[in-house]
């Protein structure tokens, strides 16, 4: 069964149930936690103007860090990061023992889902009503259509509530964001009138184009190749204004700039 992986050099490690289950958990729970730390790294660099991808650059050369997982962006999403980090803290609180590092990764993760809104109502003084917002990408990563714990949807939240409409699109995630959205609007119809939200003004685009048609501003959410390009020529003469947050810094701020468009990346 294993022969074709152990062909590549790859080891098979025996070991007792508790330290395999321990080990995926720890696996999964470090990953998330590299993570974090990068992005608190970008949180610290926008408060002393530092350039958090040229210092990922930096620490990446060292062979005890290594280059991957050290993107900094709104946060990490899925299922598994989430719920392999929750289960290793459940089980140290319910043996006597407080993970704290744990704790503090996953608060700093809610927070960073959200990182990109007090950037944009800054950008409009604080009154997103009425505002057209595109939003881009629903998937928690490319190449998926797993929306599981995606920032995106706690973004939408967040702007429907501050009275803005939402217009979005993702390559192959959309099925799955229409019956999420649906699931949450029969969710509201439960709630008190005062405390329920208006998910019919979310717009699912066609494509990116539709998205960002007479949008007031363009959320990067997932790092999809098919937002990596697009014709920001098309785009400035289409939107309102011409405003992006890139959460996930695929795009060069100063190219950006050139083209003339307000630009804020993480960190």
């Amino acid at each position: 069964l294993y022969a074709p992986l152990v062909r590549q050099g790859n080891p098979v490690i025996f070991m007792d149930e508790r330290s395999a289950e321990m080990t995926k958990y720890a696996a999964n729970a470090f990953l998330a936690t590299k993570i974090t730390f990068m992005n608190e790294i970008a949180n610290l660099c926008e408060k002393v103007g530092a350039d958090v991808d040229a210092i990922r650059k930096g620490i990446g050369t060292d062979s005890r860090i290594g280059k991957r997982f050290l993107f900094a962006g709104i946060g990490y999403g899925g299922s598994c990061f989430p719920k392999d980090v929750q289960a290793l803290a459940k089980t140290s609180s319910e043996n006597g023992y407080e993970f704290r590092m744990l704790n503090s990764v996953m608060a700093v993760n809610e927070d960073q889902k959200t990182k990109l809104i007090p950037t944009i109502k800054a950008h409009f003084n604080g009154d997103l009503k009425g505002k057209k917002i595109a939003m881009w990408g629903l998937a928690f990563k490319p190449y998926t259509d797993d929306i599981r714990e995606a920032p995106a949807f706690v973004n939408i939240e967040k702007l429907l509530r501050a009275g803005a409409s939402v217009r979005v699109f993702d390559p192959i995630a959309m099925p799955a964001s229409k019956a999420y959205i649906e699931f949450l609007e029969k969710e509201q119809s439960q709630k008190p009138k005062e405390e329920q939200l208006d998910y019919s003004s979310v717009y699912f685009a066609n494509d990116i184009y539709d998205a960002a048609d007479e949008a007031d501003a363009l959320l990067l959410m997932t790092e999809w190749k098919e937002f990596r390009m697009p014709s920001w020529n098309v785009l400035k003469k289409s939107m309102n204004n011409p405003l992006v947050l890139d959460g996930r810094n695929i795009y060069d701020k100063t190219e950006m700039k050139e083209l003339g468009f307000d630009y804020e990346g993480i960190g």
